[in-house]
């Protein structure tokens, strides 16, 4: 019997990744298809990439407090995303803020001191940043943007794109738990996902079933330390520097993995504020909070 369920993995943006295609054709047929969306990922992560001293972010950043910097049309959209984001959270999104991780490292337990988060978050400013005629001038030294909070979602949109204009109509795009659906399985079933449990390593908490669309997940589980009865996470508040407690996980189900990804973030950086503000989209959502108690809307 052919196999009609297709997994192409790859490794993208710090995270395990993977193609799924449903098809009748065989898998040297879909290779062509799988390999471009691939190089489409690969190449969203290199151009934006904050380790690259070569790509338009780490240019942007090496400009801050000189001169602005002149962005094509790929870029400057994605800068007016992050503006929307920036006024939807009420300043919480902020592309401004990966500074942070200056003072965090997840790998230690250690809290910054009070001054050293006070001196970052000073440079936190999207709001201060120069925007005109595709030209973004960061005004003071030291300060960066970084694409970090949406950069895989874009990717997985664009790597579902591609696949789309191959003709693919079934499968999914995942990258690292961010995820693009293209449509149902042959036989017009969902696609089961799995939504990882904060607290236990390698157990499901919930399963989502989908056909189209996006899902994404943003959680307090990937990046954190225990110190003194405390959780730490990655999750920053622009604003104080510090993590984020409310919420140990917020899926969200969204017209594409860019709007699922950003809403999911925007809900954990709100904390108490998050189910109002996902109430008033018409989104499906799952939320864990700090008590593993669930809040669900369908």
């Amino acid at each position: 019997m052919q196999k009609e369920i297709h997994g192409f993995p790859f490794k993208a943006m710090g995270s395990a990744c993977e193609i799924v295609i449903a098809s009748t054709q065989d898998r040297p047929e879909l290779a062509s298809a799988t390999q471009a969306a691939i190089e489409e990922v690969l190449r969203i992560e290199s151009k934006y990439s904050r380790y690259r001293a070569d790509s338009i972010v780490s240019r942007i950043n090496a400009a801050a407090g000189q001169f602005a910097v002149e962005c094509d049309d790929e870029t400057w959209n994605l800068l007016q995303f992050a503006e929307q984001l920036f006024d939807l959270s009420d300043g919480l999104f902020d592309i401004t803020a990966g500074i942070l991780r200056q003072a965090w490292d997840f790998k230690q337990a250690i809290v910054p001191k009070r001054e050293q988060l006070e001196e970052l978050c000073s440079r936190i400013s999207w709001a201060s940043c120069e925007r005109e005629q595709q030209n973004i001038f960061l005004p003071q030294r030291g300060m960066e943007i970084d694409f970090g909070g949406f950069g895989k979602e874009y990717a997985a949109d664009r790597a579902a794109m591609v696949l789309q204009a191959h003709g693919l109509q079934h499968g999914y795009v995942n990258l690292g738990g961010d995820i693009h659906f293209l449509g149902p399985k042959l036989d017009g079933s969902s696609w089961n996902i799995g939504i990882q449990h904060p607290r236990k390593k390698g157990e499901l908490i919930a399963s989502i079933p989908l056909q189209q669309g996006g899902l994404a997940t943003s959680g307090d589980y990937e990046k954190y330390f225990e110190l003194d009865g405390q959780h730490y996470c990655h999750i920053l508040n622009p604003k104080s520097g510090m993590p984020v407690r409310y919420w140990a996980s917020v899926s969200v189900v969204g017209p594409n993995s860019l709007i699922a990804g950003s809403y999911s973030t925007i809900a954990m950086l709100l904390e108490d504020k998050a189910i109002d503000f996902l109430n008033a989209t018409e989104f499906k959502y799952l939320a864990v909070d700090s008590a593993l108690e669930i809040q669900l809307k369908q």
